[in-house]
């Protein structure tokens, strides 16, 4: 019998090569080359991985491509909708991606029942039995007479039923069990992966069925598998969030169909996964009244503005190097920050611990909360709080100036919405603020006026 022919196959760009090397000569990754036997190509022409037809395409000159605007429909979530980019497209594939018990099973079965009162939709298991997966439909009041449950970890056998129904929608759970036959590897290989993804992805192509396909994430808190299953995807999305805590985020890392800024907030609710639309609120609930060491900022989530509330503490070391923790604000970025306070400030910021966090889970990843993480650590420094309605925004840079930020006209009607009366700002933005009646606008040039707006520190104060 003739030996099976392999491959070489790395794991972070899928590219291919003839032997075994310690480091991928395509993105320069080492130990990522991995051997997996050749999946055999399909024997009939015009046949794809799955054995369903395949059209032949012609190519075309650029200016004929028809550019009408893809097909969408709601997903019946406004906040999933959201961050697909104004809902899910027609035969795209997207990849949901989370942490074991986060609750992305939870969001796709109420995504089907959804979406099974306008549509066909199949629903794909194989973790769980059909009975588990009845009983936690009843649990989320999930029903419907165009829902159609299958469960099967056969690739050919899955495509066959996909054929003989003709769903509209499919959800794959997981992609890590599924396994396609000639492939003489396990399920949730690097080759089983690729080429399970590499049918479904035809699938949708050619018959326009959009799916979902639910995918494992590792220790690092990454995608497990290939890095190349990534790259053929339409849309990768993370729901993140702790299992101890009620709140889910939902992000896209890639969505070819809009764009990978927005997020949307899910509550878990005993009745199932519930739409936060007004984040927020939810972010600044249970803050405590006139606590040193808080601070609100506004950042923006794509086009939404998002009040959050960053918290510190400062204590003095009692160690040779003072310790430095930081959660939802780059830890590079806050020890900038620390070293601009002690320098331009007058802060001993070297002789003390900082602890800095961001209540809800948010990641604060643009540089809008700058000043709000100083003023906040400022604040625990001195021991004095800011105040229960001070906003603060703009970017600190090194010689301590303030700069301005984009959307801040945004930023401030949030800011006034819900209810805040003060709100620290840039100098240079003036002239461009449309500030609402009510609202006290302070405009800071340096961050010493902005120390002494927010706390009232002298420097005496805050050596003593």
């Amino acid at each position: 019998m003739a030996k099976a022919k392999t491959v070489f196959y790395c794991t972070e760009c899928g590219n291919e090569t003839i032997k075994w090397q310690g480091r991928c000569p395509n993105c320069g990754a080492w130990n990522s080359i991995v051997e997996h036997e050749a999946a055999p190509r399909a024997s009939a022409p015009g046949k794809g991985r799955g054995g369903f037809a395949v059209p032949r395409q012609e190519s075309t000159p650029i200016g004929e491509i028809d550019t009408t605007e893809e097909t969408r429909f709601s997903t019946g979530f406004g906040e999933l909708d959201r961050v697909l980019g104004g809902g899910a497209v027609t035969g795209s594939l997207v990849l949901v991606g989370g942490a074991p018990g986060i609750g992305k099973s939870t969001l796709l079965l109420q995504t089907c029942g959804f979406a099974a009162k306008e549509r066909k939709v199949l629903y794909v298991t194989g973790e769980e039995s059909g009975r588990q997966l009845r009983m936690r439909a009843e649990r989320l009041g999930v029903d419907g007479k165009e829902l159609f449950v299958l469960v099967e970890t056969n690739l050919e056998n899955i495509l066959d039923s996909i054929a003989r129904l003709q769903p509209d929608l499919v959800i794959v759970d997981s992609i890590q069990t599924l396994y396609k036959e000639g492939v003489d590897s396990s399920a949730g290989s690097v080759s089983q992966v690729k080429e399970c993804t590499l049918a479904l992805m035809q699938l949708a192509k050619s018959e326009g069925i959009t799916i979902f396909i639910v995918g494992h994430i590792n220790k690092e808190g990454s995608l497990a598998g290939p890095k190349v299953l990534e790259h053929m995807v339409d849309c990768v999305l993370y729901f993140e969030g702790e299992q101890t805590a009620a709140y889910r985020i939902l992000r896209a890392a890639k969505n070819r169909f809009g764009s990978t800024n927005e997020i949307g907030v899910f509550e878990m609710l005993d009745s199932g996964l519930a739409e936060v639309p007004n984040p927020s609120e939810m972010l600044l609930s249970g803050r405590q009244e006139n606590a040193p060491g808080t601070c609100v900022t506004c950042v923006m989530e794509g086009t939404r503005p998002v009040l959050a509330e960053i918290q510190a503490l400062i204590t003095p070391t009692s160690y040779n190097v003072p310790r430095r923790t930081s959660s939802g604000v780059d830890y590079n970025r806050a020890a900038l920050l620390l070293a601009v306070l002690e320098k331009r400030g007058g802060l001993k910021m070297s002789a003390s611990d900082a602890y800095i966090n961001v209540v809800g889970g948010l990641n604060l990843n643009e540089t809008a909360a700058d000043l709000a993480t100083i003023l906040a650590v400022a604040s625990s420094y001195v021991d004095k709080p800011i105040g229960d309605e001070v906003v603060a925004i703009g970017e600190v840079g090194l010689t301590g100036e303030i700069r301005s930020v984009s959307f801040m006209n945004q930023r401030i009607s949030e800011v006034h919405r819900l209810g805040f009366k003060t709100c620290i700002a840039p100098r240079s933005a003036r002239g461009k603020l449309q500030v609402p009646e009510g609202m006290e606008l302070i405009e800071v040039k340096t961050l010493r006026d902005a120390l002494s707006c927010a706390i009232g520190a002298k420097r005496r104060t805050m050596d003593n």
